[in-house]
């Protein structure tokens, strides 16, 4: 009888196990599409990964290059070159984050309303992925300019600074 119990109560934990997807508990968001996290992160114009790209491939980025400023001995004028192009990314950034916040939103609304149809998804997700590619570049080309006001040798610094060193397909050269 006991083993009975057993088996049925393992059973019963495993079905439960089973019917939960990595879903559950989103359901109850404001915007199912996007976590807590991400809206302040948008909100906030912080980066998210967007810069990818650049960062794992030798372009550092103006908030983790100043935020490594003393150990890079930036020089009064870098780092006020670099907090320039820090406050012009964040300009830029925060108001494209507010906008996806917005049409990812407006998606949510457009489904949990039962009011979305073939063509107003197509506008939905065409306006969501063209401010996500907006955003993305937002990102990418501060990464460029910041490039451009570090030596060499900082930006090789940078790389070890930030685990980058050892990695072969890493290589942060000087792009000019």
């Amino acid at each position: 009888m006991r083993r009975l119990f057993v088996t049925g109560t393992l059973l019963l934990a495993s079905a439960s196990v089973f019917a939960q997807t990595p879903y559950a508990g989103m359901q109850a968001r404001p915007i199912k599409a996007l976590s807590e996290r991400q809206v302040a992160d948008l909100n906030a114009g912080r980066g998210m990964g967007l810069a990818l790209a650049a960062e794992l491939n030798g372009y550092p980025g103006p908030s983790h290059v100043l935020e490594l400023a003393d150990k890079l001995e930036l020089s009064a004028d870098q780092r006020d070159r670099v907090m320039a192009l820090f406050n012009a990314m964040k300009a830029e950034a925060q108001p494209l984050g507010s906008k996806l916040i917005a049409q990812e939103a407006e998606l949510d609304r457009l489904f949990s309303s039962r009011a979305v149809t073939p063509a107003s998804l197509k506008a939905s997700t065409t306006a969501i992925a063209a401010t996500q590619g907006e955003l993305r570049e937002a990102h990418l080309k501060y990464h460029l300019s910041t490039a451009d006001v570090l030596s060499t040798a900082q930006m090789q610094r940078y790389a070890d600074l930030r685990g980058y060193a050892g990695n072969s397909d890493h290589q942060m050269r000087h792009p000019h």
